[in-house]
């Protein structure tokens, strides 16, 4: 997730005499991607190919379709077009099941296409990585062994105003980019690709990463709202409660880093030698509950000789020194760990993934919020994902997309996002809290099932934060029986990680055959 700096503004400031902006001035000032309201045009003609996929053990033939599906409201107006690239298994006369489940995927963000979940992770193609290094453009781009295709066709989906995805020309950004419209736009375009693909009798799945989860979590309740029934959700790199997650000073965002931290400096040889990774991870989730949270809580009156322990304790699992972290009153910031731990070899962490890291900045480079965006574990692999995808779609799909593809558009799309949310049982909040999303569609569908899945080095989405929401939801046995959890030794983007990405294809697959 990236953070906005400023809100998008209108469609221009009104010309000299009063008069409204002309045609031309529209077009040159237009911040995103947009379509005539109307215009049957606009967007390039679906095209499709039909390939193989192997593991050199099994082969699956499948159709591949990039198009955009039509999102609508409930007049017909248009509202956008969401681009699509579909996989759907089809026998040898080229006709799909229509039994089989079908699985709607996308990134979050806001602000970020489908590519890396579909060519990094979880598509029938996949780029090759290299650990934690960054790979080279020309990397190889294999049949993926663990892609979800074998379990269930896939459907991954741009946000509007993110990749091919466009914008209405008399649409309201202010209505799409906020959480309440922008599940309303997924659940359309998902209804719509129902309807046109006659996949009504297919088992229904979302599969969504990062902001992907708090719009799952939105979509769950929505589309129970709206008579689609789901079977199942996976929601990669959680994220529920966002004021605990973007708001440093919120005690629950130092409590959520604290394990993330301890995994981080043992990985580099800081700290944990001789402890197994999960037992040392769960060593840090004890002292973040135990020692960590009673001291934030009492602030300055936890008094010097308790703060100086807790902070000796600290040290011990994450690498700084208790001076320093005393002199933070307990309270270490990402930015000031991803600086200070490696500060000694002059590299920096990263965020998605704390495992990568980079050269330091320059002594010039002095601000702060240019700083926290960098991102070493982004830059290793995004720009290989977006190479590969293109080529996929122009040589073997044949398909004749615009010249610019925006993988991610957050200074446009995440800038202008409002976070307001239309609460169940709440009402309208400032900064939503999803898991109360979440518990209500369970609690109204009890036969769906829920995969929560993350990895120790993810800092951009705590596994400790989203554990705390969960359990504040207090589901019934019964319930719970219907949430998997699966934490793993990877980041943010976990198929980067290939161990993880077997793993997590085994799981998932058993997750998928779970009734």
């Amino acid at each position: 997730m990236s953070d906005g700096e400023k809100n998008l503004g209108g469609a221009g400031a009104a010309a000299a005499g009063g008069q409204g902006p002309t045609a031309a001035e529209r077009e040159r000032t237009r911040p995103y991607a947009v379509v005539p309201a109307e215009r049957a045009t606009g967007v390039p003609e679906p095209a499709s190919a039909r390939l193989t996929w192997t593991d050199g053990e099994r082969t699956l033939e499948y159709e591949a379709r990039a198009a955009h599906c039509e999102v609508r409201d409930d007049a017909g107006v248009l509202i956008g077009r969401m681009f699509s690239l579909s996989y759907v298994v089809v026998d040898e006369s080229g006709a799909p099941d229509r039994t089989r489940p079908v699985t709607f995927a996308y990134n979050g963000g806001p602000g970020s296409s489908s590519v890396p979940i579909n060519f990094g992770g979880i598509g029938p193609r996949r780029v090759s990585t290299d650990g934690v290094r960054h790979v080279r453009a020309d990397a190889a781009v294999v049949d993926n062994p663990h892609t979800l295709l074998v379990d269930s066709d896939v459907v991954f989906l741009d946000a509007l105003g993110t990749g091919w995805s466009v914008l209405a020309e008399d649409a309201d950004p202010k209505k799409v980019f906020c959480a309440d419209g922008d599940a309303d736009a997924f659940a359309r375009a998902i209804c719509a690709w129902l309807t046109e693909n006659g996949r009504w009798s297919s088992p229904l799945y979302l599969y969504g990463e990062s902001y992907g989860t708090v719009r799952n979590a939105v979509l769950m309740r929505l589309l129970g709202e709206r008579g689609v029934q789901l079977t199942g959700v996976v929601m990669l790199s959680a994220v529920f409660n966002i004021a605990a997650l973007l708001n440093p000073g919120d005690d629950l965002y130092y409590l959520g880093m604290f394990p993330t931290y301890a995994a981080t400096a043992q990985f580099f040889g800081k700290a944990g030698a001789g402890v197994g990774e999960d037992e040392w991870f769960d060593r840090a989730v004890s002292f973040a509950e135990d020692e960590l949270a009673p001291a934030l809580l009492r602030g300055d009156r936890l008094g010097e000789e308790r703060e100086r322990a807790v902070a000796e304790g600290m040290a011990s699992f994450i690498g700084l020194g208790a001076e320093h972290i005393l002199a933070h009153h307990l309270r270490i910031d990402l930015l000031d760990f991803r600086t200070h731990l490696l500060e000694s070899e002059r590299r920096v962490c990263g965020r998605l993934d704390t495992r990568f890291c980079s050269d330091e900045r320059s002594p010039m480079q002095s601000y702060d919020m240019w700083v926290a965006g960098e991102d070493a574990a982004d830059d290793a692999l995004e720009g290989a994902w977006v190479r590969a995808f293109r080529r996929f779609c122009a040589d073997e799909l044949g398909y004749e997309g615009p010249a610019r593809y925006l993988s991610n558009n957050y200074d446009k799309v995440n800038a202008g996002w409002r976070w307001g949310h239309e609460e169940p049982g709440l009402g309208d909040v400032e900064t939503p809290d999803v898991s109360l999303d979440v518990a209500v569609a369970l609690r109204r569908n009890p036969t769906c099932k829920l995969a929560i899945i993350g990895g120790r080095y993810d800092a951009a989405t705590t596994w400790w934060n989203v554990v705390h929401d969960m359990s504040r939801q207090f589901l019934s046995p019964e319930l719970k029986s219907r949430v998997s959890w699966y934490r793993y030794g990877c980041g943010h983007m976990a198929y980067v990680d290939e161990p993880t990405l077997a793993a997590m294809g085994r799981d998932l697959h058993e997750f998928y055959e779970k009734r």
